[in-house]
């Protein structure tokens, strides 16, 4: 009895087998060949074998350690620098009124950039993520020109702020 068990397990191991590779055969030749294509559904399509090591991009000082503790810096900078601003008056300091405009924008700029990389990537958007991104860096550059026009034509950032807050 227990032999007729070991004999049916071992055909069904075997007869499962060949069927799985005959029916999975098509599968490995559709994806070698989507491998050529940028996007596919469900995500990338990597070529070589899962014992291939996958390659790394070229260090970058932009990127990684560096663009992380810059931005850390940025953002704990900016508890002192308003405080600051706001303990002076905007108009006596214009520098401090203007370092603190131009770090709120970068602050916004790294915070919508992170946002562009995580959501709207490349390689899933291949022309809506490099167009969202340099619309952002476009976006950025104007409002800086525009906090720059603000702080030395008008009354700076600052003093506005001081003048809505008591209105």
């Amino acid at each position: 009895m227990s032999s007729s068990l070991v004999a049916r397990s071992a055909f069904n191991k075997n007869v499962a087998a060949a069927l799985a590779r005959r029916s999975l055969r098509p599968l490995a030749v559709q994806a070698r060949g989507a491998a050529d294509h940028a996007y596919v559904a469900g995500g990338p399509i990597y070529r070589g074998s899962v014992n291939d090591p996958t390659p790394f991009p070229p260090p970058s000082k932009t990127h990684g350690s560096y663009h992380w503790a810059f931005e850390r810096l940025l953002s704990a900078g900016l508890v002192p620098l308003t405080v600051a601003a706001f303990a002076t008056s905007g108009t006596n300091y214009p520098i401090l009124d203007g370092l603190l405009g131009i770090s709120l924008v970068m602050h916004s700029h790294i915070g919508f950039d992170s946002i562009l990389v995580d959501y709207l990537h490349p390689r899933k958007f291949p022309r809506l993520g490099p167009l969202s991104t340099w619309a952002l860096r476009a976006t950025t550059a104007g409002v800086l020109v525009g906090v720059y026009q603000f702080n030395t034509n008008d009354i700076g950032l600052t003093e506005l702020i001081v003048r809505a807050w008591h209105a």
